[in-house]
């Protein structure tokens, strides 16, 4: 019988893996499902950009190189014979569900997120009010991104408790010499030296036990320089950090882990009280982070800049749930940063679930459609860390393979499996890119940066990368 012909959609972390993980399940159960002992697969990997790795190269804060050594093992899947990358190939565009269900047994969505959710509070429509990810784009090099961006404000409010928050607020205040060992692009080198911030303010709704912050996230914080930590006894009080909170959050192992960093952040940011950093210099920039104060409303100029943020303190109880106390205060800011969630993009043909902001699926099939699935974000939402995508896509593929072994075919279900999309995307004149365009890329930016003594400087450019990645 013939091979499986599969299409995923979105060569980030969630394609690549679950790309992986279908191969090695069914080489494992192939025989247990009735699938054909000798049952094997070809994957199509789609990606809209030139390149790939999605939310590992244009996702992650550059000061967070230990995170992008996870392009080394993807890489390692995608030099698999087969998997075929097709990147600069958009859905939607240049192939439709019609164009991919006529030739391929399954397709899997692994589209990742790009909106970020809207901010809903009065005032949110004032000038120098950003949604963090087109910040986050920004300062990651996103092709189709301007490459300038003003930060000519010396007070900056972040609103949000998770690790976009954690990284928007951190570059904020970072010093661009401090990231020459990453991949940070000219650009954002040098709009980083022009940076005037001088506070930067996080506000976090709930108590220090419902944070979402990592431990990673927390330690990078712990080591800027030139920047004091202050924090705010009132929110490491024993009214705040009682019993009930501490035995709720020990029951989670990541989240006490992260309670204790944060205890350490709390009494290092005492330390700093005169004015120094971590290892005693002086400080050049402020970093406060606010727990229980809920953004309630931003304050617009005559011609409608934010100028304040008023905040009103609020109350968690030991489940999560926030009550207001009616006590406010307003905090002068000249630009605000809003990171409470992302959005994952919607795809043309497939059923969206606007609450639950994901494509509409239950356990990754996708509602109304056969042998149509999602994993990664588009199936759960903007949530966990990529490694989370590893329990999504050993989900989705678990479905998939039993939907295969309970249908008439065995899997082989495309109507025209011997169609080569290659040949209808080049009849449309689109011309992918594979696995060793971006082999040329890879080179090109490690031959960039060891010009300068640095590992690699990512390209930003969309027509040069292409240009690279076609050897041209």
């Amino acid at each position: 019988m013939r091979e499986f012909k599969v299409a995923v959609v979105g060569a980030g972390p969630a394609g690549v893996y679950v790309s992986d993980i279908l191969l090695r399940q069914i080489q494992a159960r192939r025989e247990e499902l009735g699938l054909g002992s000798d049952a094997t697969a070809h994957i199509d990997l789609f990606e809209k950009l030139p390149v790939p790795f999605g939310l590992v190269r244009y996702g992650v804060a550059p000061d967070h190189p230990a995170i992008k050594y996870i392009i080394g093992a993807l890489e390692k899947t995608l030099n698999n014979p087969q998997i075929r990358l097709m990147a600069d190939v958009e859905f939607g565009r240049d192939i439709t569900l019609d164009d991919v269900k006529l030739r391929y047994d399954a397709v899997i969505f692994a589209t990742g997120a790009v909106d970020d959710r809207p901010l809903t509070i009065p005032g949110s429509d004032a000038k120098n009010v950003f949604g963090a990810a087109r910040f986050v784009e920004w300062y990651d090099g996103y092709p189709t991104v301007s490459p300038q961006w003003r930060l000519d404000a010396k007070s900056v409010a972040v609103i949000g408790g998770g690790n976009v928050a954690m990284d928007v607020s951190r570059l904020l205040v970072r010093y661009p010499d401090d990231l020459l060992h990453t991949d940070i692009p000219d650009n954002v080198y040098d709009g980083l030296a022009a940076n005037s911030a001088e506070d930067v303010h996080v506000f976090v709704r709930r108590d220090v036990t419902h944070a979402k912050f990592s431990v990673q996230e927390l330690r990078e914080l712990e080591a800027l320089s030139r920047v004091q930590l202050i924090t705010f006894a009132d929110d490491f009080s024993a009214d705040v950090l009682t019993k009930e909170h501490m035995a709720k959050a020990g029951k989670d192992k990541l989240t006490r882990q992260m309670v204790d960093e944060l205890l350490m952040v709390r009494d290092m940011s005492v330390k700093m009280s005169n004015g120094t950093d971590f290892e005693g210099n002086p400080a050049q920039r402020k970093f406060f982070l606010h727990f229980n104060a809920n953004p309630v409303a931003l304050l617009k100029s005559r011609d409608g800049s934010v100028i304040a943020v008023k905040v009103e303190r609020t109350v968690t109880d030991p489940d999560g749930t926030m009550r207001g106390t009616g006590k406010y205060e307003e905090i002068p800011v000249q630009a605000v940063y809003h990171a409470i969630g992302y959005k994952p993009a919607q795809i043309p043909g497939i059923p969206y679930d606007e609450e639950r902001y994901t494509l509409d699926n239950l356990g990754g099939r996708i509602t109304g459609e056969r042998f149509v699935y999602a994993t990664g974000w588009a199936k759960r939402g903007p949530v966990g860390l990529i490694g989370s995508t590893k329990s999504d896509a050993l989900e989705t593929v678990e479905n998939l393979l039993t939907d295969w072994a309970a249908s008439s075919s065995r899997g082989r279900i495309a109507p025209y499996p011997d169609n080569d999309i290659a040949q209808l995307l080049a009849d449309r004149g689109v011309q992918p890119l594979d696995y060793a365009a971006w082999q040329r890329v890879d080179a090109y930016e490690r031959e960039l940066g060891a010009k300068t003594n640095r590992e690699h400087i990512k390209v930003i450019d969309e027509e040069q990368l292409r240009t690279i990645a076609r050897g041209e």
